[in-house]
């Protein structure tokens, strides 16, 4: 059986990639870091920009649904089994406070996995 497993753990993996279909760790991460640069904005435009409409609130709309996208992509990417479930929570939960703890976390996670 102990020959059998690294086959095995290869053939699940292969079709947990190929079910994934656009859901990849590197997709996720470069998403995740486009929604902190979104939340920047926001941030720049609502405190230091003197909050300029319709900017500020074509902003903050984008970040919520931005928000609510990453964390049903992260919650399903865990449960496939391409992101851990440390980036899940980060993303999920503190994502609606600021989105740039899911974006060190994937960035912390592609160095560990390099």
């Amino acid at each position: 059986m102990s020959a059998r497993a690294p086959e095995h753990d290869q053939a699940l993996r292969a079709r947990t990639r190929a079910s994934a279909g656009p859901l990849t760790f590197d997709r996720l991460m470069w998403a995740s870091l486009a929604h902190s640069c979104v939340y920047l904005a926001l941030l720049i435009s609502a405190f230091a920009a003197g909050k300029p409409e319709p900017l500020t609130l074509v902003l903050g709309y984008t970040h919520g649904g931005l928000w609510i996208g990453m964390s049903l992509a992260c919650i399903l990417a865990t449960r496939r089994r391409i992101i851990p479930l440390r980036i899940a929570a980060a993303v999920a939960v503190l994502g609606g406070i600021g989105p740039f703890f899911g974006s060190f976390e994937f960035i912390r996670e592609r160095s560990r996995r390099r």
